[in-house]
C-alpha cells in the first residue's frame, strides 16, 4: 500500500544512482573480460554475464538483509599482540579475494601488453582465450563481488526490498547498454587501455585495503585502514591528469619531428 510513496521514489532515485556510480569499475572488468572471447561472441557475453548477475544480486539481496549478521560476525580470529592479528568474517573474505582477483588480471594484462613480440596486436584481452561460459562465469562472481558493498548501502538506505531490487534492476539494464559502449570506446581508442588497466589496479588495491579493515588486520601494531574514497578519487584523477597530458605531448613531439624533417 506505501510502496509507491514520494519517499520510496525518491530512495530507488538515490539507489540508482549509487549503483551507476559504484559500478563504474564494474563496467571496466565487464569490457576487458568479455574481450578475452571471440569477437562475434563479446556483446553477448556481456549480456549474459550482466542478466545473469542481475538475478544473483537480487538473489543475494534477500540473503544478506536475512542474514546481515552472519556476514559481518568473525568465523575466524588469531591475535598474537603486536605480531598479527585478524577478526575474519565473510563479508572481509569477499572483498579481499576480489580485490587480490582484480590485481593479478590488472597486472597479467599489463604484462602481457609489454612483453608481447608483435606490438600491433598488443590488446587488452588478447592473451589466453577464454570459453564462453568461463568468461560469463568470472562476469557474474566480479559482478557479485562489486555489488556486496552497494547492497549494503542500500540496506541502510531503505529497508523496503521491492525498491532495492528495482534499483538493482534499472541499474543493471544501464550496465548492460553502457558495457557495450565501454568495450567499444576501448577497442577505438587503444591509448586508453593502459589507463583502463592501472585504474582497475588501484581499484584492486582499493578493494585489499578495505577487505583487511573489515577482517581487522594488525600487523606489528599497526592497523590496516581503508582506502579513503577521496583517495581513490584523487589517484583516479591524478592518472587520467597524465595519460593526457602525456598523449598531448607526444602529439607535440611528433609534429616537432616532423617540421624538421
Amino acid at each position: 500500500m506505501d510502496l509507491f510513496t514520494l519517499g520510496n521514489l525518491f530512495t530507488l532515485v538515490m539507489l540508482v544512482f549509487l549503483q551507476a556510480v559504484l559500478g563504474i569499475d564494474n563496467l571496466l572488468y565487464i569490457s576487458i573480460e568479455s574481450q578475452r572471447v571471440q569477437e562475434d561472441k563479446q556483446a553477448m557475453v556481456r549480456k549474459w554475464g550482466i542478466g545473469l548477475a542481475i538475478l544473483l544480486r537480487i538473489g543475494l539481496l534477500f540473503v544478506v538483509t536475512k542474514a546481515i549478521e552472519l556476514f559481518q560476525s568473525p568465523f575466524f580470529a588469531t591475535h598474537v599482540p603486536g605480531v598479527f592479528e585478524i577478526d575474519m568474517n565473510v563479508h572481509s573474505v569477499i572483498v579481499l579475494a576480489g580485490g587480490l582477483f582484480i590485481m593479478y588480471t590488472a597486472f597479467k594484462e599489463i604484462m602481457h601488453m609489454v612483453t608481447i613480440d608483435d606490438l600491433g596486436h598488443a590488446e587488452v584481452g588478447e592473451g589466453p582465450k577464454r570459453s564462453i561460459e568461463v568468461a560469463i562465469a568470472w562476469i557474474v562472481v566480479m559482478n557479485l563481488v562489486f555489488s556486496f558493498d552497494s547492497i549494503l548501502s542500500a540496506i541502510a538506505l531503505t529497508k523496503v526490498l521491492p525498491v532495492m531490487a528495482t534499483a538493482i534492476v534499472i541499474s543493471g539494464v544501464l550496465m548492460m547498454v553502457l558495457a557495450d559502449r565501454v568495450s567499444d570506446f576501448l577497442k577505438r581508442n587503444r591509448m586508453y587501455e593502459v589507463l583502463g588497466l592501472f585504474i582497475l589496479l588501484v581499484v584492486g588495491v582499493m578493494l585489499v585495503s578495505e577487505g583487511a579493515h573489515l577482517a581487522h588486520i594488525v600487523v606489528g601494531g599497526n592497523a590496516i585502514h581503508a582506502m579513503e574514497k577521496s583517495t581513490f578519487y584523487f589517484s583516479i584523477a591524478c592518472l587520467v591528469l597524465v595519460d593526457v597530458v602525456q598523449g598531448r605531448y607526444q602529439k607535440k613531439l611528433d609534429l616537432e619531428r616532423a617540421s624538421q624533417h
